[in-house]
């Protein structure tokens, strides 16, 4: 698999530009940097590239592997504020999440009305850097009943990657509807949980009353002397 190319350039602490998002790169056995990554070159390489590919980070005249390990996203306008790239050893295994991409149509809910559920978004591996792959496909057109269930072990991933977790996980299901009378008890549930909210309420806000009679009985003068 090629390996996205994306540029640098060294960064002053106390630099500011508009057009460039502030990174580090990090890794065993090498010195920090402090770097500027041009924004809309960096949003492309991680679309293609996402968190568990390999991208190229040109560093002065050299090349070197690194993985996008964290981002920071700004909480409102969702803009990248930070960057952090681990610079990877190619005869090392490291330990990644692979993100898992849902494909397809599941016939229990399209045919039988059920409602699709993950447990899983990332699926946590190792592997040797080499080895790894941007994302697995998950086909849930497998899910034909609700009996049917899509486990780890069903992903075939290759030989060439650890997964961290046991095969038999469940990756994703379908389940049945609710019945009429499964929804009709829930409605019962709910108003009697509101029922006991309003009872225990009015008891507190008569003990309230109450508590302050007394204080003002206790404050009255005269008593007592």
């Amino acid at each position: 698999m090629s390996k996205s190319v994306l540029e640098t350039e060294v960064r002053q602490l106390k630099e500011v530009k508009n057009d460039e998002i502030p990174a580090v790169l990090y890794g065993r056995g090498i010195k920090n940097e402090n770097l500027w990554v041009n924004k809309k070159k960096f949003a492309k390489v991680f679309k293609e590239a996402g968190e568990s590919t390999l991208v190229n980070l040109k560093f002065g005249e050299e090349l070197r592997s690194v993985l996008i390990h964290d981002i920071q996203l700004h909480p409102i306008t969702g803009d990248f504020l930070h960057i952090d790239f681990y610079q990877v050893r190619m005869d090392e295994k490291i330990e990644t999440d692979i993100e898992l991409l849902f494909k397809g149509i599941a016939p229990a809910v399209k045919e039988l009305g059920g409602t699709f559920v993950k447990s899983l978004d990332k699926l946590p591996i190792k592997c040797l850097p080499g080895n790894l792959i941007g994302h697995v496909d998950v086909d849930i057109s497998l899910l034909k009943t609700f009996e049917d269930h899509i486990y780890v072990k069903d992903l075939g991933i290759p030989d060439t990657i650890e997964v961290l977790i046991e095969e038999d996980t469940v990756v994703a299901l379908v389940t049945p509807p609710r019945t009429q009378a499964e929804m009709d008890k829930l409605d019962e549930e709910v108003e009697g949980d509101i029922s006991q909210v309003e009872g225990m309420e009015e008891k507190v806000e008569e003990g309230e009353e109450n508590g302050d009679d007394k204080k003002g009985e206790g404050a009255k003068p005269g008593e007592g002397e």
